[in-house]
């Protein structure tokens, strides 16, 4: 499921205009990013948290001049599951649905 997507099913869901709510999406997504940009994790009861992992440095290797890399200490964006989300995840049947290239490829 892509932005656009989910977008139509909220318009279809709800009556409210696509263009409403493409902007509420895009202000919510813009809101996360800075809140993570400045160090702050955002907690959405139910659903889930976007937090901040911290990954250590470690020594890398240039595989093409084959030279040891210095990778410094950083942080990297990550989404944590709320426990009601991962059960009804975990509960529901269903199966993997298998993506051809043109939509993985479109995904990126």
């Amino acid at each position: 499921m892509r932005k656009a997507d989910i977008v139509s099913t909220i318009a279809e869901k709800t009556g409210i205009p696509k263009v409403d709510i493409l902007v509420s999406l895009e202000t919510f997504f813009k809101e996360v990013k800075e809140s993570l940009t400045e160090g702050e994790p955002v907690f959405v009861r139910g659903f889930g948290s976007f937090i901040l992992k911290k990954r250590a440095a470690k020594i890398g290797r240039n595989i093409k001049k084959n030279v040891a890399v210095e990778i410094p200490e950083h942080f990297i964006p990550a989404f944590k599951p709320a426990k009601e989300f991962m059960h009804a995840v975990k509960d529901s049947k269903h199966e993997l649905k298998e993506h051809d290239e043109k939509d993985l490829v479109e995904s990126i």
